[in-house]
């Protein structure tokens, strides 16, 4: 049994749920069992048992993208850094003084959401330094 359920954890989510239709089509009740195991030990990915929480959600899709990212640089890494000719010597000058500029636009529009977010920090804390400072001190609400 243990080698059953090792075999099935290797091809990974979609086998659990094949062999538990193909469960559910022999015989019911194997089925039953099937899906109760996949919840109780968590191999559905849901509820208390290794649920797929926001933060975890987030780190697996961060490392998706890294990962197609890394294979679109190796793939088509040379292009941008001016490896690439089209043998169009106008059309290269071009696209080169295009990817430099929107680069620079990157840049800039980046340090912009910066500035945007610090301003944005700096009035939710002069706000609440406001409302800390304007209401009564504990020892002055209890003498009155």
């Amino acid at each position: 049994m243990a080698q059953v359920v090792q075999t099935l954890d290797e091809f990974g989510r979609p086998a659990w749920l094949a062999a538990m239709v193909l469960g559910f089509i022999v015989f019911w009740p194997v089925g039953a069992i099937i899906l109760a195991y996949m919840l109780w030990s968590g191999r559905m990915n849901c509820g208390r048992h290794g649920g797929w929480g926001r933060e975890r959600w987030e780190a697996r899709m961060a490392e998706r993208f890294d990962r197609a990212r890394s294979r679109m640089e190796e793939k088509f890494g040379s292009f941008n850094r001016g490896g690439y000719s089209s043998g169009n010597k106008a059309f290269d000058d071009y696209r080169e003084a295009t990817l430099k500029r929107l680069e620079e636009e990157e840049r800039e529009f980046r340090a912009f959401l910066d500035r945007l977010r610090q301003a944005k920090d700096k009035s939710e804390f002069d706000q609440f330094m406001s409302e800390r400072r304007d209401r009564p001190e504990p020892d002055q609400a209890a003498t009155t």
